[in-house]
């Protein structure tokens, strides 16, 4: 296949001219994901970035590691009111209460649904273990949330999961790669969708 990534061409426009975030959407966004550490990573970011923008979190998302060790869900699980305390008094990271107590339930919830028969899966079977491959011309065509994102979001909120509404879950899938939502003229949706053959 002919890369582009070296030519200026067309991206997704929700990446501006920002390099961070640019490098972001060239090389993370839509590739498909299976790893469930990783899934389970970028499901609490985006959680965290409720109410905020993307790059906002993207620039913290060094400190976020630091400060969560790495998300490691069997380490954050045990975690208590001191950690809660310590989290709220890191600069680095985005210091909201309900999302940071809302994360230690998540790795629980995390560690039973990995030792059920892994998180990867029981993501990825809504999808039956392929990405879907969108064709979206424009990014006005790009949904806010669709049937499957809803489904997810009502699975993860049955296992004890929060702050992974419709909304949320959709934007999940759409940087892990359970749906390729690059535009069809962004030099990332054919090498996305080969990814995901």
């Amino acid at each position: 296949m002919e890369h582009h990534d070296h030519l200026p061409g067309i991206r997704c426009a929700w990446c501006g001219t920002d390099p961070l975030y640019i490098a972001y959407h060239d090389t993370e966004w839509g590739v498909p994901e299976w790893d469930g550490r990783a899934l389970w990573e970028k499901l609490i970011l985006d959680g965290f970035q409720a109410g905020l923008s993307w790059i906002t979190i993207l620039r913290k998302r060094d400190a976020f590691r630091a400060a969560f060790r790495g998300f490691d869900p069997a380490v954050i699980a045990g975690w208590g009111e001191a950690d809660v305390q310590r989290l709220l008094a890191d600069p680095g990271i985005i210091r909201h209460r309900g999302k940071i107590e809302a994360t230690i339930g998540n790795a629980q919830a995390w560690l039973r649904i990995e030792d059920a028969g892994g998180f990867s899966d029981f993501l990825w079977k809504h999808l039956d273990g392929r990405p879907l491959q969108n064709r979206f011309a424009t990014m006005a065509e790009v949904p806010a949330q669709t049937p499957v994102a809803v489904a997810m979001a009502k699975d993860l909120k049955s296992q004890g999961f929060k702050f992974c509404g419709p909304v949320i879950t959709y934007a999940f899938m759409q940087a892990t790669g359970l749906v390729n939502d690059h535009i069809t003229t962004c030099i990332a949706h054919d090498r996305v969708a080969a990814m995901g053959a």
